[in-house]
């Protein structure tokens, strides 16, 4: 894969001032978006589909997908768990399709605003919880789209599990530990990360055009 990725420029030089009062008054307030028919089809889906492989199995999920490579290569290094990998995109899910799935893997387009809340509708908790390379969305009126600054976001708590976010932007990943540092009550470091074995096209394409990577992670339990 071509180097080629532009370098992501913003006028922030660190996390966003607003950032904590953003996440804390969603904390505060209930998301009450309407939830659309075609994610809970997709939501069924992947429940069904987990309880005729293994309904007892651990659950993962890698969320924003894009076109599955995580997922399949998630579900040979847990090979125990069930992976939904889910993307809004079907271009980006049919892309070079069809792949050859395990038995422990899914993949299903569906809208991540509404399937994080159908699982947790569901009583559904996570062992492990994958949100790589997210579109970091770097201006600075743009925090409310980023994941950390969405309304959606407290109810990763709900989901639990090991929660793992990448980026080749390393303030979207010092704001991501500290929304969940205050999600979970605990400190959460952001750190550079560095690998040969890229989890993602979109990880390839960064080391191969010299993007710093960097990560956080966090236990929700």
């Amino acid at each position: 894969m071509d180097g080629n990725s532009r370098f992501i420029a913003s006028a922030q030089d660190g996390p966003h001032a607003d950032l904590e009062t953003l996440v804390r008054r969603h904390l505060a307030q209930p998301f009450r978006k309407p939830l659309l028919d075609y994610n809970r089809a997709a939501c069924d889906r992947a429940l069904a589909a987990h309880a005729a492989w293994k309904p007892d199995s651990p659950l993962i999920l890698d969320a924003g997908c894009g076109v599955g490579w995580s997922t399949l290569r998630l579900a040979a290094e847990f090979p125990d768990h069930f992976v939904i990998g889910v993307d809004q995109s079907s271009d980006r899910l049919e892309r070079g399709k069809p792949l050859p799935l395990p038995a422990n893997a899914l993949l299903l387009r569906a809208d991540l605003v509404d399937f994080w809340r159908l699982l947790v509708e569901r009583g559904v908790r996570l062992t492990r919880h994958y949100n790589l390379y997210p579109n970091p969305w770097p201006k600075i009126g743009h925090l409310a789209r980023r994941w950390h600054g969405h309304a959606v976001f407290p109810v990763w708590r709900e989901l639990g599990g090991i929660v793992e976010c990448r980026s080749n932007w390393r303030i979207y990943i010092e704001e991501m530990a500290l929304a969940l540092g205050w999600l979970g009550a605990c400190a959460v470091a952001a750190e550079p990360y560095v690998t040969d074995d890229p989890l993602t096209p979109f990880e390839k394409k960064y080391l191969a055009s010299g993007h710093e990577l960097w990560r956080c992670r966090a236990d929700l339990g």
